[in-house]
């Protein structure tokens, strides 16, 4: 057996060993998220093309168990192309209000809580994707597949650094945020 399978399995139960010690959610119950971050757009295509802007997005937290929960989304994403003398012309683009909602795992260690999210929803707006390959513009509503890896800091985890993105396979692009979080636990 390879170090890296032993030390994912040693990993493993420590995780499980320890879970009931830690606070990985907020908390059990709900509460609100909002996050901000550089946005960014990219084309499936295998070339140096992007897009860069804004994010936002505000989560409705609900904390099944304290590794476990689902929330519902709503955010914006605005990118535009960043130049590149390379291949001009060309260019990859996101202007779009996102909503659905996403599940997310996080492991249970104090203080810094590594997680993931996966879900399935909808974008209206604006999409560009303009490469050597393919060339696709498409206004109104799209289905995304959101995906996000994150670390949720402090001794509530009310702190996060988080990468997101979201696959929009109709054009052919995938957009998302280097974003921070703050939790905000609802009484």
């Amino acid at each position: 057996m390879s170090s890296k399978i032993r030390f994912s399995i040693a990993l493993l139960l420590f995780a499980v060993l320890f879970s009931n010690l830690s606070n990985a959610q907020p908390q059990k119950g709900k509460s609100i998220k909002a996050s901000i971050g550089l946005g960014l757009s990219a084309p499936y295509d295998d070339v140096d093309l992007s897009g860069s802007g804004f994010y936002a997005q505000g989560e409705y937290v609900i904390g099944i168990t304290r590794w476990f929960g689902v929330r519902p989304y709503a955010g914006i994403i605005f990118t535009s192309a960043d130049k590149n003398e390379n291949l001009p012309g060309y260019k990859v683009t996101s202007d779009a209000f996102l909503f659905g909602g996403k599940a997310r795992v996080i492991a249970p260690i104090p203080y810094v809580a590594p997680y993931f999210e996966l879900g399935v929803g909808g974008s209206i707006g604006s999409f560009e994707t303009y490469t050597p390959f393919t060339n696709i513009k498409k206004n109104g509503f799209l289905m995304h597949i959101p995906f996000s890896l994150g670390l949720a800091l402090g001794r509530q985890h009310s702190v996060e650094l988080e990468f997101t993105y979201y696959f929009h396979p109709e054009v052919e692009q995938f957009s998302g945020a280097a974003a921070i979080g703050l939790s905000f636990p609802l009484k």
